[in-house]
């Protein structure tokens, strides 16, 4: 093996060839620009093709990684896409998203000296592949059991419960609050990061499958879960996310020109403000831009806002830069852009002007102490240091919480003091009987790999009922 590493460690991993960052930060159109087929048979010639892959235990779905690497460097495009597909519903988003670097590519053998394999590139090429030339066949469905799922949500959770399930042999029906499937990866991922017909050219294939979709559907308002079950459906799995705006309650919070990210992103990405003056929704497009936070969601927002046309965009962010839990990749892409990073800053309060807009940000600086239950070291202000920033609009993105509508209308399932439905980590089981929940309404604000890894664990137990019993 240390002879094999060593042959493999003379090719270093391929670059990802990307717009110019002067350019990209006034356009929607994707940053990285994908692998050639050249590009990703060099790279996968990098694998090593471990006999107990690590890069496997670090994904959370188990997706056969030195499988599918092996048919691109074997030529065999359409075998790669085959063999993601047999524990991935969503290859091309993944590619995209995921935090592979603290995931499969942070398990590769290779990371120990050089760089890891690029397991994400590799995703993304293998699917891109299949989409623009069209070389697959449709993965093969077990017998029809008869059987009927309800999956209320179209995330990644509930689109991997519904390629799962659709594949076992279960008739599946997604359920959709929005007028358009995809969930987080259609309302608060932009274009630039992920492309909208990527995700419906995945959404297409589960349709393909037999997988329906009902959009402007509200599951607690216009049909209750007790209601699926009345329609017979056998079982039923929540997956609608964590979407409830959450705030800082800072005086003048109210002002016009505030925003929740999931608001923000929102209007930008499934309304479509950014294809301005094709879609005119309204949105304040501001000049001096702040945004609070500095998540992968904030650099989101703040990449949004520079290409809506702000001059200036601030990251404000009450911690250190070894503390923000943005992607690193994410981190760079932003400030290539031009996005500002204030760290150890902490707002106290906006100011307004006559007609109540905001004008202001009133900030305090910030030192770290000794670490909190979190595990980051604890911000502590600055007496003294409070000074004032120009803003004309404010980005508040400092995580989201969880929508009652449910839970509220559906008695026997349980919550913790926090509003997230209570359900058995390994199995997605919540408190009522055929009802399963997983991703961001159970955890919290997560990763898309995560929130697929919880509709895995699910959809194995749903079979099990479905053919087993409770």
């Amino acid at each position: 093996m240390p002879e094999e590493i060593k042959k493999k460690e003379k090719i270093p991993r391929q670059k990802m060839p990307e717009q110019d960052p002067k350019l990209r930060a006034k356009n929607f159109n994707e940053v990285p620009l994908g692998y050639s087929p050249e590009t990703a048979l060099l790279e996968a010639g990098r694998c090593l093709q471990c006999k107990k892959p690590s890069c496997v235990e670090g994904c959370p779905v188990q997706i056969d990684i030195p499988g599918f690497i092996k048919y691109i460097k074997e030529g065999d495009f359409s075998g790669a896409i085959m063999k993601l597909w047999e524990k991935t519903s969503l290859p091309a988003v993944c590619g995209r998203v995921c935090p592979q670097e603290s995931q499969c590519e942070g398990q590769c053998i290779l990371g120990k000296k050089e760089e890891p394999v690029a397991v994400g590139r590799l995703e993304r090429f293998a699917a891109d592949r299949q989409r623009t030339k069209g070389e697959f066949k449709l993965p093969e469905k077990s017998p029809t059991t008869g059987k009927k799922v309800a999956v209320v949500g179209s995330g990644p959770s509930g689109l991997t419960v519904a390629g799962d399930m659709i594949l076992k042999g279960h008739e599946v029906t997604i359920f959709e609050a929005f007028h358009k499937a995809g969930g987080v990866l259609i309302y608060g991922i932009p274009e630039f990061r992920l492309p909208k017909a990527i995700v419906q050219s995945e959404i297409d294939i589960l349709k393909k499958l037999g997988v329906k979709v009902i959009c402007n559907a509200v599951i607690g308002r216009t049909l209750t879960v007790e209601d699926l079950f009345a329609e017979g459906f056998d079982a039923v799995y929540i997956g609608v996310g964590a979407g409830l705006p959450v705030f800082m309650n800072l005086p003048g919070e109210n002002l016009i020109g505030i925003y929740s990210a999931n608001e923000y992103l929102t209007r930008s990405n499934l309304m479509k403000a950014y294809l301005f003056p094709e879609y005119d929704t309204p949105i304040v497009l501001g000049k001096n831009v702040v945004v609070l936070g500095a998540g992968n969601v904030a650099m989101d927002s703040a990449r949004t806002a520079l290409r809506l046309g702000a001059d200036s965009v601030k990251i404000v962010y009450r911690r250190s830069r070894d503390e923000m839990p943005a992607r690193g990749e994410e981190i760079h892409h932003a400030e290539q852009e031009g996005v500002e990073m204030h760290l150890l800053t902490n707002p106290i309060r906006f100011i307004g002007d006559e007609q109540g807009r905001v004008v202001a940000m009133e900030c305090i600086k910030m030192e770290l102490g000794e670490p909190d239950a979190s595990g980051r070291r604890r911000p502590i202000p600055i007496k003294g240091s409070e000074f004032t920033m120009e803003t004309d609009l404010a980005v508040i993105s400092i995580g989201a919480g969880a929508n009652p509508l449910i839970t509220a209308t559906t008695p026997g399932l349980q919550t913790n003091r926090r509003g997230y439905i209570m359900a058995d980590p390994k199995t997605g089981k919540t408190y009522k009987k055929g009802v399963w929940a997983g991703g961001d309404i159970v955890t919290g604000s997560a990763t898309v790999i995560l929130a697929m890894g919880a509709g895995r664990l699910a959809a194995n137990s749903i079979h099990e009922y479905l053919t087993i019993g409770w």
